[in-house]
């Protein structure tokens, strides 16, 4: 079926540049219409080979012309073609620009080796990625994996040094505290121990400072029964005293200053001196075998006020000495005694 316009010129003229593409120019002539028959189209044989043409890559560029002889055809329904006209030249695009990708593609030798590590394409390539280089997308999604898992990788062993400086910042605090609480009980314990200390040595002083002020009983005189000692010789049926086993006659001196209250025989205990101290403390001196005192007599510490005798229940010479607190029940004299500094 013939077209109502005219048809585009498909001739091909190779020049120095080998462009291609479609006549239209308007000062070209009327164009006749043209019904190709058997004897004006060679038949074409073979798989449609187009023969090489020497000086250019022109007919490695098949496909391309393939596809403008479809475009023509399918814009006129049935390509037509002006015989008697001039070819209209048709210009190829400069190769040199066109990228080794799309060479490749019709076949035009790029040089670049097979295998090559040139990249085929450079979606997916960020700024950063061609920044640092990568032309390749391939190349760059493994530089940015590689990226990923070395700050991966960093962040672990960061992680890690945190815990580990953690660790050790609460084993060194611990290790502070625990110096600290024992460095504290050491300051409690000294402390407590130089109280202690200097509570004995006040004790002390003030003791030597009562030894001034009392004296023990008599000398030369060994302790035979103490204060609880139990015996059938006591009424009480234990001791209420202490012994000082002494030779007659052996002198017996005031512990402490104060007033004579009694002094004479009181049965079982012989002679006996009673000396009643300031504080109302009363000293019984007993088993005298004289008394050189009277009462109401103000005697002071070391006055003489009687001699050891044998007199009362007794089995030999010895001063028989009672504490009573104030008048009252006896305690032991051996405490009373050091209480004031005294060691017998």
């Amino acid at each position: 079926m013939a077209s109502n316009r005219p048809a585009e010129s498909t001739s091909f003229a190779p020049t120095g540049t080998q462009t291609i593409g479609f006549a239209s120019r308007p000062d070209e002539g009327p164009w006749e219409e043209w019904n190709p028959t058997e004897d004006s189209v060679r038949p074409v044989r073979g798989r449609h080979r187009v023969s090489k043409q020497r000086g250019g890559g022109l007919a490695r560029s098949s496909t391309v012309l393939g596809v403008g002889v479809m475009a023509a055809v399918g814009a006129g329904g049935m390509a037509t073609a002006q015989t008697g006209k001039p070819p209209v030249s048709i210009s190829l695009p400069d190769l040199s620009s066109v990228t080794d990708s799309a060479k490749a593609l019709i076949g035009v030798d790029t040089g670049a080796p097979k295998g090559s590590a040139t990249a085929l394409s450079t979606a997916g390539v960020s700024t950063a990625d061609a920044a640092a280089g990568s032309k390749d997308a391939g190349e760059a999604l493994r530089a940015r994996i590689m990226q990923q898992a070395e700050s991966q990788q960093d962040r672990i062993a960061a992680t890690a040094a945190r815990a580990a400086e953690d660790a050790a910042a609460k084993k060194a605090a611990a290790a502070a505290a625990k110096a600290q609480d024992a460095a504290r009980a050491k300051a409690a314990a000294d402390k407590k121990a130089a109280e202690a200390e200097a509570k004995k040595k006040a004790e002390a002083a003030r003791l030597a400072e009562l030894a001034k002020q009392f004296t023990l009983p008599t000398s030369s005189y060994t302790l035979t029964s103490r204060f609880g000692d139990a015996g059938a010789m006591w009424s009480s049926g234990y001791h209420t005293g202490l012994d000082f086993a002494a030779p007659t006659g052996t002198l017996i001196k005031a512990i402490h200053s104060g007033t004579i209250t009694q002094a004479g025989w009181a049965g079982s205990y012989g002679y006996r001196t009673v000396l009643t101290l300031d504080d109302g403390t009363e000293l019984w001196f007993c088993h005298q075998s004289s008394i050189s005192v009277t009462v109401g007599q103000r005697v002071s510490t070391g006055d003489v006020i009687g001699r050891v005798g044998a007199t009362g229940n007794v089995t030999g010479p010895h001063l028989h000495l009672e504490v009573h607190p104030n008048g009252g029940s006896a305690i032991d004299p051996m405490a009373w005694l050091q209480s004031k500094g005294l060691n017998p």
